[in-house]
């Protein structure tokens, strides 16, 4: 479980380099209909995945209980691929079904990933950190 952060990473670093090829490509032909999918690969995948990997990396205990850890990284990054992916099949094929299911997916589990960052804060109370806080 220690490498769970590595592979948010991987992931996020795949989305980045997908939505920059697809950027590179569209400006190349200057064609930007696919502006959405270059964003969302961008947004949920680079970005959101590396933000929650960096954070699995922060505090551990995220990671300690393997089975809503892989459930987190299952739901985020399927979505952070399917997503783009439908949006488009909606694009060019006026196919939205894909967006909306990877959306709801996307959802639950940033769902998830709140409930258990809201669960870890009040389970355990914040250590103190004696050069950066005053004692009491």
């Amino acid at each position: 479980m220690p490498r769970l952060p590595l592979f948010f990473l991987i992931a996020a670093a795949t989305c980045l380099l997908v939505g920059v090829c697809l950027g590179v490509l569209m400006g190349v032909q200057h064609d930007f209909h696919l502006a959405p999918v270059h964003a969302h690969l961008n947004l949920l995948g680079w970005t959101s995945l590396a933000l929650m990997g960096l954070t699995f990396r922060a505090y551990p205990q995220l990671h300690a209980s393997h089975m809503p850890a892989l459930t987190q990284f299952a739901l985020s990054t399927s979505s952070a691929f399917l997503f783009p992916a439908g949006i488009y099949l909606s694009i060019e094929h006026q196919a939205p079904a894909l967006a909306i299911a990877a959306s709801l997916v996307w959802l639950a589990g940033v769902a998830m990933f709140l409930v258990r960052l809201v669960i870890l804060a009040v389970a355990r109370s914040p250590r103190r950190y004696p050069a950066l806080m005053p004692a009491e």
